[in-house]
C-alpha cells in the first residue's frame, strides 16, 4: 500500500463509545481487522491478558468492555497494532507487549516526529519501544562511539545491527563488523573441537540471527561472503583500522579493560563503534575484570561518545523478562 492509502485507512477506524463503558473500534477495512485481531483472535487474546480487560471481535469491529482509562489504552493499542500491521505485513508478540508502552501511545506524541526514529530494513520496519530505546537510536545515529549497558531484551543488539545494516545498504558505509568476546574468559579458542569457524560459531550465533531477522538469509550469506558483512570473535580485531565500517561489540560485560580499549581504538574515518553489554551477565572468573562499567566511566564526558544506560523497564521481550530482571536487581540492591 502507498503512504496515502495506509493514512486513509488509519483514518476510517471509528471510535464509538456505549453505555456501561464499551468501546467499539469499526474498521472499515476487513482484511486489514483479521490482521490485527490475528488468527483465531490470537492477538486479541494476548491484548486481552495484558491489559486486563475484555476483547471481542464481532462482525468489523472490536469490543472492549472495561473502565474509560483501560478502554483508552486498548484504543490506543489497536491504532499501534494498525500502523504496525500496515508497515511489515504481521503483527509479532513483541509488537502487542509494545502497543501499551506508554511512549507509544501517548496521544500527545507527535508522530511526525516518531518517524524519525523508524529503522527501515527490508524484511520490516524497527521502532524504538521506550524512552531510552529512542535515544539509543538518536545516539546510533549521531554519535562517533556508542556504549551502551543493560539487562537482556532490551535491545541493544537488536537496534545497533537495524541501524548499521541500513546504513550498508544505504552505502553510507561500506562493512559491518560483529564482534564478540569468544570465550568467557581468555578466548581459549583453542580447547573448542572443530575447525575455527566452528568453533567461534556458537558465541557469535545471536548476531547472526539478528542479522537474519532483518535480512533475507541469502542476501545475508552474500554480504558475509564478499566481505561486506564480517563476524569475528574479539581476539581477531587486534592491530586493524576500520575505516567506513561499523563495528559492534556484543556481550562487552565479559571483555576486559585493555580488550574495549583496543577494540575502541580500532575507529578510523567514517566509523562507528558500538559497546554493548549487561554487567549483571559478567563470565569472567574475577568480574573486577571486566571493562564495561569502567569504560562509561572513563570516556562518559567526552561530547563525541554516548552512553546509554537500560532498565527493567526497557524489556521487550515476553513481559515476565522485565520482571525477571527486577527481581534480580531488587535482590542486588538488598544485599
Amino acid at each position: 500500500m502507498s503512504k496515502i492509502n495506509k493514512k486513509k485507512i488509519i483514518s476510517e477506524l471509528k471510535y464509538v463509545y456505549s453505555e456501561n463503558n464499551t468501546l467499539s473500534i469499526i474498521f472499515q477495512n476487513n482484511e486489514l481487522l483479521l490482521g490485527v485481531t490475528g488468527e483465531f483472535n490470537n492477538n486479541l487474546k494476548e491484548l486481552e491478558k495484558i491489559t486486563e480487560t475484555s476483547l471481542y471481535s464481532r462482525g468489523n469491529s472490536i469490543l472492549v468492555k472495561s473502565s474509560p482509562e483501560k478502554n483508552n489504552i486498548v484504543k490506543n493499542a489497536i491504532h499501534f497494532l494498525t500502523e504496525q500491521y500496515l508497515n511489515n505485513g504481521t503483527i509479532e508478540k513483541k509488537d502487542i507487549i509494545s502497543s501499551i508502552n506508554k511512549f507509544m501511545i501517548n496521544q500527545n506524541h507527535d508522530s511526525e516526529k516518531k518517524i524519525e526514529y523508524i529503522i527501515k530494513t527490508p524484511k520490516k520496519s524497527v521502532i524504538p519501544r521506550s524512552e531510552r530505546q529512542k535515544d539509543y537510536v538518536r545516539a546510533l545515529k549521531d554519535s562517533d562511539i556508542i556504549i551502551s549497558a543493560g539487562p537482556a531484551g532490551t535491545g541493544k543488539t537488536f537496534l545497533a545491527v537495524a541501524v548499521a545494516l541500513t546504513m550498508l545498504l544505504e552505502k553510507k558505509i561500506e562493512r559491518i563488523i560483529l564482534s564478540r568476546p569468544a570465550v568467557e574468559a581468555g578466548e581459549r579458542l583453542g580447547f573448542l573441537p572443530g575447525d575455527m569457524r566452528e568453533k567461534v560459531d556458537p558465541y557469535l550465533r545471536p548476531l547472526y540471527d539478528s542479522l537474519y531477522d532483518l535480512l533475507d538469509f541469502e542476501k545475508i550469506q552474500k554480504k558475509i561472503e564478499v566481505g561486506d558483512i564480517e563476524i569475528a570473535p574479539l581476539a581477531f580485531m587486534r592491530g586493524r583500522t576500520l575505516k567506513n565500517s561499523f563495528a559492534i561489540l556484543d556481550e562487552a560485560q565479559n571483555a576486559t579493560d585493555t580488550q574495549i580499549k583496543m577494540f575502541l581504538t580500532r575507529i578510523g574515518e567514517n566509523s562507528k563503534i558500538v559497546i554493548n553489554g549487561d554487567p549483571s551477565q559478567i563470565d569472567l572468573p574475577n568480574k573486577s575484570l571486566s571493562g564495561l562499567n569502567k569504560s562509561k566511566k572513563l570516556l562518559g564526558h567526552l561530547n563525541e561518545i554516548s552512553v546509554i544506560d537500560f532498565d527493567h523497564k526497557d524489556v521487550v521481550r515476553h513481559p515476565l523478562v522485565s520482571k525477571i530482571v527486577k527481581a534480580y536487581a531488587d535482590k542486588s540492591t538488598e544485599e
